[in-house]
């Protein structure tokens, strides 16, 4: 029973690295540029097909698509925040929800056109393949690999933001657009940055995630809710409150799926919930 525990606990881990770092990208663009792009899970997507494709017919090596993967996604993310979606960065929520919700059902068209329906194949290594012996308990090769890829992306993440220029001019930029233009920082490009920057790491979630989360044409419609609860609980414009929101929602919902089956995904949701009421503002309030 020990080991069923830990098992799932280690799967819980993994699932809810993998949503922290597909639902992270989300968590800046709504709470550091303050746009609700439900077309994030779009981005994702388009990681796991270009990864797929360039293993399939590119005949890459699997860890060489995954940078691949990230510049696809934030090369897009950029093109469509400098063509389409700073036109929206004054509009009303309800206008942005209803735009990217556009874009995400014209990408599931998309990518139903050239891929067809059904689930994409991936093959993984031989080396992230199988099962490692650790104390008392085997776990899978691959989800330990998630799990290491989601730490050093997570710190560096963080760097990136606390610690570097290009950090202080993304919050300046977000406080105060006037102030922070007026004191020669390119508001605009700042924000194309942080846009594909957002992207990009929804293209290497869903890269890393195609073994786990599997990839087809509805895909972006299927996890939507999961990206958007990991930022909602966790509280967007934070690191730290959607790390913590997807490690506790992978966990249970893990546990919940494999000792109530009959239950579901309903544990989730309910979690959430009970987390929302508890924390109304998230887990993490961005600092002002």
């Amino acid at each position: 029973m020990l080991a069923n525990m830990l098992g799932v606990l280690f799967d819980g881990v993994a699932y809810g690295s993998l949503l922290f770092l597909i639902g992270v990208g989300l968590s800046v663009t709504m709470g550091l540029m303050n746009f609700v792009n439900l077309a994030h899970g779009a981005f994702a997507m388009l990681g796991g097909y270009v990864c797929v494709v360039l293993l399939t017919r590119g005949g890459l090596p699997f860890l060489a698509t995954l940078p691949l993967a990230f510049a696809a996604a934030a090369a897009v993310g950029w093109l469509l925040e400098r063509t389409l979606y700073r036109r929206l960065y004054r509009a009303t929520h309800l206008d942005q929800v209803l735009f990217s919700i556009g874009l995400t059902f014209m990408s599931v068209a998309g990518a139903t056109f050239l891929f067809g329906p059904s689930p994409q194949p991936v093959s993984l290594p031989e080396a992230l393949r199988g099962q490692v012996a650790l104390p008392g308990i085997e776990v899978g090769a691959y989800r330990m690999f998630l799990i290491g890829a989601v730490v050093l992306v997570t710190v560096a993440l963080w760097l990136l933001i606390e610690r570097t220029r290009f950090g202080a001019q993304i919050r300046a930029s977000v406080d105060n657009q006037t102030a922070a233009a007026g004191l020669g920082i390119n508001v605009g490009r700042v924000f194309s940055l942080t846009f594909a920057l957002g992207s990009g790491l929804a293209g290497l979630g869903g890269a890393l995630g195609v073994d786990v989360l599997g990839l087809d044409p509805s895909f972006p419609v299927k996890y939507m809710v999961y990206f958007l609860l990991v930022v909602a609980v966790g509280g967007a414009g934070t690191i730290k409150g959607p790390l913590i929101a997807a490690l506790i929602l992978g966990v249970c919902d893990v546990a919940g799926k494999y000792y109530v089956p009959q239950v579901g995904a309903f544990v989730i949701y309910a979690l959430m919930v009970v987390l929302l009421i508890a924390f109304p503002f998230g887990l993490v309030r961005r600092k002002a």
